[in-house]
C-alpha cells in the first residue's frame, strides 16, 4: 500500500466573527451593486407605482369538491379523524377556501354516523 500524501500547507483558521464579517461585506457589496444598477437603468417598462394587494377570491363548493376531499363516516376512530382533519386542511389550502366557507364545506364531507354529531 502506498504511503498517504501529507500536505504541509495549513489553511488559516477562520473564526465565527471573521466569517460573519465576510458574509456581511459580501451582502453589502452585492446590495450596493444592485442599487447602482437599478439607479442607472433607464427602463421605461419599469413599474414605479405601488402594487395593489391581490383580492382573495371566494372559492366555491364545486372547486372545493374538485380537490377530492375524503368523506368521514365517524367509525374510523381517532386515527381516521386526524387523517380527515389533515386532508381537509390540505384541501382548504389548495382551493383557497375562505374562513367563512370552511365549516360549511367540511360538513359536506361528513356521512353516516358523523352526520348526527
Amino acid at each position: 500500500m502506498p504511503p498517504k500524501k501529507t500536505s504541509t500547507f495549513e489553511a488559516p483558521a477562520l473564526t465565527q466573527s471573521a466569517i460573519r464579517k465576510l458574509v456581511a461585506d459580501s451582502v453589502t457589496e452585492a446590495l450596493e451593486a444592485q442599487a447602482a444598477t437599478m439607479a442607472n437603468a433607464d427602463n421605461t417598462n419599469r413599474n414605479t407605482k405601488e402594487r395593489e394587494a391581490p383580492v382573495a377570491r371566494k372559492c366555491s363548493y364545486k372547486e372545493f369538491m374538485s380537490c377530492q376531499p375524503i368523506n368521514f363516516k365517524g367509525s374510523e376512530g381517532a386515527v381516521g379523524l386526524i387523517r380527515w382533519f389533515e386532508q381537509t386542511e390540505s384541501v382548504f389550502s389548495h382551493s383557497n377556501c375562505t374562513k367563512e366557507c370552511k365549516v360549511k364545506f367540511a360538513t359536506g364531507t361528513l356521512t353516516e354516523e358523523a352526520l348526527s354529531w
